[in-house]
């Protein structure tokens, strides 16, 4: 019994001795905002480090730029093949929090044919989403109750949370961004 104590204790204090990388000032991981995921669970941006972090800013009743966005978004993750769900994760960002419920959110995943293991989908309120916006460097403005127009960005951040790559516009040009993943996923 007293050489298990020690042991324990020797684990412990080996577990407690790991140096802890603190995140750098400009690392995604450091926003405090709460989100709500299609599930309805809530997470924060810091539960996600570790992760490559490929991210859109949507909307789910959009009928022009969001459903090319979310096919770029496919065609990356196609692209890019097979990764281990821990090391990646595909975030779709609602800028209509107000409509995009998780029941919405899930039925958008859903339809799309999303796996939920690396693809989430998430909503918070508009102070929360402006703020994220402004760290993304996005744009967006409400034109009426269900419209809005808003600039399209694919961005990735690396397993630290600092940004790695941006892509401005809609286009079918996705290798140089599948490159730039594969590269944050190299260990």
């Amino acid at each position: 019994m007293k050489e298990l104590l020690y042991f324990l204790l020797a684990l412990i204090l080996f577990s407690c001795s790991k140096k802890i990388e603190p995140l750098k000032p400009d690392s995604i991981f450091n926003l405090d905002s709460e989100w709500e995921k299609q599930d309805g669970k809530k997470i924060y941006f810091s539960d996600l480090k570790g992760k490559v972090l490929v991210t859109a800013m949507i909307f789910t009743s959009c009928k022009t730029a969001c459903p090319r966005l979310t096919a770029e978004m496919r065609k990356i993750s196609e692209q890019v093949g097979k990764v281990d769900p821990e090391d990646i994760q595909y975030v779709l960002i609602s800028i209509d929090p107000e409509n995009d419920t998780p029941e919405v959110m899930k039925a958008y995943i859903k339809m799309n044919q999303f796996n939920e293991r690396e693809w989430t989908f998430i909503r918070s309120d508009e102070e929360e989403t402006r703020e994220l916006a402004n760290v993304m460097a996005v744009k967006y403005k409400e034109i009426s109750p269900i419209e809005f127009s808003h600039s399209n960005i694919i961005s990735v951040y690396s397993k630290d949370g600092k940004l790695a790559y941006q892509k401005e516009g809609l286009d079918d040009n996705t290798e140089t961004i599948a490159n730039e993943i594969k590269k944050q996923l190299e260990p």
